[in-house]
């Protein structure tokens, strides 16, 4: 069977990558601002180059909510095809029409990833008006956050980046973020992996059953039993070294997963990208991944939609882009 071309496509798109990364690195220490500006431009350039046209990709500003609140300053974000011509070069971006924003940083360390989990969060606390309704609505805000990176700080023979990158995830937020919605969507690493955010929901107890030898051994089973659900939000990483076959580790790129996960979310919010965000699925071009749950209980659900969600029959399953998925 002949390969798809989209591989090859993103293989170029990676290689251009770590190209400029070796570029930039050469003067990084000379003028640091200026290597930084240079690393965001890569990225926003990736973007232009594989969302739809009609999207507008710009630099640094700040997300401004209906409230006349602004979070702090994002690297690249990407607006919407509706975003109003005259506004483009205004720096406090109206948050109704920015559909993504990312920070981006050349070397990867853990301080950076820390400061993207603190920021995500905050930036989504300003998000208004909170939307109400579906499990899909209520986990996640209309703004997708990420962190992009040329490379990573963790180069040692004993090193370990990926568990590095996770265990900072992991522990920020359980610090940081009061609500699945507030996560980190993506993480992308150019030589190393990416990441995107997966969450489920499991209500009643032939759901819970399944998930049991999870909890059972912990105090919180109690608590998700009577509460007759649970939420689980996990941030699957996909990486050469998690693919099943010596072709696939060989053809997988973290730039290529990471545009096939964003166009995927993007979808849920704009229909007139499924299809491709589909094909890019059917394809495969994310890639095989792995990552670890983390609990989140009903309540932070509207109450509502929680009683809802227990007295049975509302979630449906395989069925992509319904808002009452089990899975998003």
């Amino acid at each position: 069977m002949s390969r798809n071309d989209l591989f090859d496509y993103m293989k170029s798109a990676a290689q251009k990558i770590q190209a400029e990364y070796d570029r930039i690195q050469k003067r990084a220490l000379e003028d640091p601002g200026t290597a930084g500006d240079n690393g965001e431009e890569n990225w926003a350039n990736l973007l232009r180059e594989w969302l739809p046209a009609h999207y507008h990709v710009v630099t640094k500003g700040r997300i401004m909510n209906t409230d006349g609140e602004c979070g702090p300053q994002v690297d690249v974000l990407v607006l919407s095809p509706s975003y109003p011509q005259v506004l483009l070069d205004k720096k406090e971006y109206l948050e109704g029409g920015v559909v993504a924003a990312f920070e981006c940083k050349l070397t990867l360390t853990a301080a950076h990833v820390r400061n993207a989990v603190r920021t995500a969060a905050h930036i989504r606390s300003l998000s208004r008006p909170e939307r109400k309704g579906t499990p899909y609505k209520e986990l996640h805000t209309r703004l997708r956050y990420g962190l992009l990176a040329h490379s990573h700080s963790w180069q040692g023979a004993a090193s370990t980046p990926i568990q590095n990158i996770e265990k900072n995830l992991r522990e920020t937020e359980s610090k940081i973020v009061q609500n699945p919605k507030e996560l980190l969507d993506f993480v992308c690493v150019s030589d190393l992996g990416a990441w995107h955010t997966r969450k489920m929901i499991f209500v009643g107890q032939q759901l819970l059953s399944q998930i049991k030898v999870r909890y059972e051994k912990e105090d919180i089973w109690n608590v998700i039993q009577r509460a007759g659900g649970v939420i689980e939000a996990a941030h699957v990483c996909s990486a050469a070294e998690y693919q099943s076959t010596d072709e696939a580790k060989a053809t997988f790129t973290p730039v290529g997963s990471f545009l096939a996960a964003l166009l995927e979310s993007l979808s849920w919010e704009d229909e007139s990208m499924r299809a491709l965000a589909e094909y890019f699925i059917i394809a495969q071009l994310g890639g095989a991944g792995q990552g670890l749950p983390v609990m989140w209980p009903l309540s932070v659900l509207s109450d509502e939609l929680a009683a809802k969600l227990v007295r049975g029959g509302s979630l449906v399953s395989g069925e992509r882009w319904s808002e009452w998925s089990m899975i998003f």
